[in-house]
């Protein structure tokens, strides 16, 4: 298939998600012009800053794993880490929809309570790595340890729903924004060696 082929079928798919998605605003009786919303404009220059640079580190991920494992198809298509780098992009990729989608809290509307919602993404984050535990050992697999530790702070912190203005927001923030740059930093350097080695085989 050329790459024009490609590329055309890519945006027929991405105009047949768009209807869908304005058809479906109908059945909930919402405004489908909605959907192109502009997010909300920050109140000062850097409200939303550290957020926002959150949401990008968590780019890094699925983007970094995504571009390796196409490029370890076609170096090694039988690599025994393929699947690995696969399913993390996969994962790391859901973990980034719900960041910036905010799929938890949108739960929270069908009564679905934020903490199942959390249970069901730490199970599927349980047996991601039980899948590929050899693969995380021959890993710097402590840098995603620190990282998921983090995250789980900024959860827990979260959960308590402290009073106050700015302290719960940093006490919450700081290890969200730590954890998403040892998980950028932990996947970027597992790829890169990935890829590295396949060259050198």
């Amino acid at each position: 298939m050329s790459i024009y082929k490609t590329i055309f079928w890519f945006n027929s798919l991405g105009l047949l998600l768009i209807i869908v998605l304005i058809f479906s605003t109908k059945l909930f009786e919402v405004s489908a012009g909605g959907l192109f919303s502009p997010p909300p404009s920050p109140e000062y220059p850097s409200a939303g800053l550290l957020t926002h640079t959150f949401q990008l580190l968590c780019c890094v991920a699925p983007l970094v794993c995504a571009f390796s494992f196409a490029l370890l198809k076609k170096i090694k298509p039988g690599g025994k880490n393929n699947k690995f780098i696969l399913f993390s992009g996969l994962l790391t990729a859901g973990f980034l929809i719900n960041e910036i989608y905010r799929l938890h809290i949108i739960a929270l509307q069908f009564g679905i309570p934020k903490l199942l919602t959390i249970f069901i993404y730490a199970t599927i984050a349980l047996v991601y790595g039980l899948a590929f535990k050899s693969q995380l050992k021959s890993t710097p697999y402590i840098i995603i340890v620190a990282s998921l530790i983090l995250l789980f702070i900024a959860i827990t912190i979260d959960s308590l729903h402290l009073s106050g203005s700015g302290a719960p927001s940093l006490l919450e923030g700081v290890p969200k924004l730590l954890s998403g740059l040892n998980m950028a930093l932990y996947f970027w350097v597992v790829c890169y060696k990935e890829v590295l080695n396949s060259l050198q085989q």
